[in-house]
């Protein structure tokens, strides 16, 4: 089974605090096969780690966490930008334009200025013809969400929906990389994409850290990256 983590965070995020390098060694040391560079509204984070991957031996999916005017939206397998806050079907048609596809992510998830995507949200999305095909997942596990009841209701959501579930870490710092991945027969991206139209994939979850563990290995790590950022300014 292969293993991927489709929500990751880099130093190009503003609340990011991991470099590029730093992410891709991470996720080869724990033995992913897959990972998704999703920076916020920001696509040059996941443009470098397509640069290094080969160094590291993973494959990298690049995408852009969205901020739409619905809520936060995973566009994966595309090399531009999307504009925020078109509506959230307006998104994903320019994702599909692009050639990429979709998963919403820590849906109904609220706290810590979550922009989570409501149940209503992505039901009105389904329901369209071109970004039903778009939107192939739901995160039914996000191994940093504050909210935990979240990946509850989005299980319970996703299983009635009968839509491909992932499981992604949502990683702001380098330690919590690979806590929750999606499991896919295969072992590459082509492998995900089609477990994903199938609605084959699984959730697992790598480990699961408390609230004051996510907030305080973030402000521990973020004094750090501030300085990762102005060297990456600098070039």
């Amino acid at each position: 089974m292969g293993l991927a983590d489709l929500h990751l965070h880099t130093i190009y995020s503003y609340d990011g605090t991991a470099t590029v390098p730093a992410v891709l060694r991470r996720a080869k040391e724990i033995g992913l096969d897959v990972i998704a560079i999703t920076d916020h509204d920001e696509i040059a984070g996941a443009l470098e780690a397509l640069k290094l991957a080969s160094h590291y031996g993973v494959e990298v999916i690049p995408g852009i966490e969205i901020t739409t005017a619905e809520g936060d939206l995973l566009a994966l397998s595309i090399t531009e930008k999307v504009p925020p806050g078109l509506s959230l079907i307006d998104t994903i048609l320019r994702v599909r334009e692009l050639g990429g596809y979709c998963i919403a992510p820590h849906p109904m998830a609220g706290g810590m200025g979550m922009k989570s995507l409501s149940a209503a949200a992505i039901l009105k999305a389904l329901k369209h013809p071109q970004a039903a095909e778009t939107l192939l997942g739901i995160e039914t596990y996000n191994a940093t969400a504050i909210d935990r009841m979240s990946n509850h209701y989005a299980r319970i959501f996703a299983n009635g929906l009968k839509i491909a579930q992932t499981g992604s870490s949502d990683a702001h710092v380098v330690q919590a990389v690979g806590l929750g991945v999606t499991q896919f027969s295969g072992n590459n991206a082509a492998d995900l994409l089609s477990a994903l139209k199938k609605s084959k994939t699984r959730i697992h979850k790598q480990g699961e850290w408390s609230a004051l563990r996510i907030i305080g290995s973030w402000l521990t790590n973020y004094p750090g990256s501030v300085v990762s950022r102005l060297a990456m300014n600098l070039r």
